[in-house]
């Protein structure tokens, strides 16, 4: 496990954990390494979740289908980011969507009690992993705000220009990378990928941006 302490320590849930309090937390939380091969199944739509996955490496996809197989992607976890979270914080929900390994991935599963119950010498890093927890989900919840935001307007160009401009103000560039692939992409966004790639075309032509496979740069 101490291999991926720098993945662990690296994330959101558990900023500014020492690695000493690191090796007690684990202890404490009751972690679990797995490990799943490419385009397997980490949690189905219908599951239930009791632990909060972390991924250490590798990449998983948070999707939602529908019965004739078509595709919403919400989001992707990398390393050091959290899947389940909301679900495992709410005893009983049922999932309404699947995590499905986008690569081979490993992932930390902590149980969502054991991180919720403190224990009973109430140690600091406990409470602090509560606090990063409740910080975690109030991001997601704005990410997922924006999602829909984009997903509101009325063209392909616009959903777009939409998704790349929140990108933009959250990394502070103007130059940066996508996490998904074209298809992904159009997934996330609910379009047609053909549709996508031929709307990205006319706005590089337009000097609206530039792009190179995931790579972009908006041209204000």
């Amino acid at each position: 496990m101490k291999e991926f302490f720098p993945v662990l320590r690296s994330s959101q849930l558990f900023s500014g954990v020492s690695e000493e309090e690191l090796t007690a937390m684990l202890t404490c939380l009751g972690a679990e390494k797995r490990s799943f091969p490419k385009e397997a199944f980490l949690l189905r739509s219908g599951d239930t979740a009791e632990s909060i996955g972390l991924v250490l490496s590798g990449s998983a996809l948070v999707i939602q289908e529908d019965i004739w197989g078509n595709r919403n992607i919400l989001s992707k976890a990398g390393p050091g980011q959290t899947f389940a979270a909301a679900y495992a914080c709410a005893p009983g929900s049922v999932l309404n969507v699947s995590v499905v390994a986008e690569t081979p991935v490993t992932v930390l599963l902590m149980n969502v009690k054991r991180i919720l119950n403190v224990c009973p010498s109430a140690c600091t890093h406990h409470s602090r992993i509560i606090r990063n927890l409740l910080g975690e989900l109030a991001e997601k919840n704005l990410r997922f705000g924006e999602k829909l935001t984009h997903m509101g307007q009325r063209t392909t160009r616009a959903k777009l220009m939409s998704y790349f401009s929140a990108e933009a103000q959250r990394l502070g560039t103007y130059e940066f990378d996508v996490p998904f692939s074209r298809q992904q992409l159009a997934d996330y966004l609910a379009v047609e990928r053909s549709g996508l790639s031929l709307e990205l075309g006319k706005m590089k032509k337009d000097g609206l941006l530039d792009f190179h496979k995931s790579h972009f740069v908006l041209k204000v």
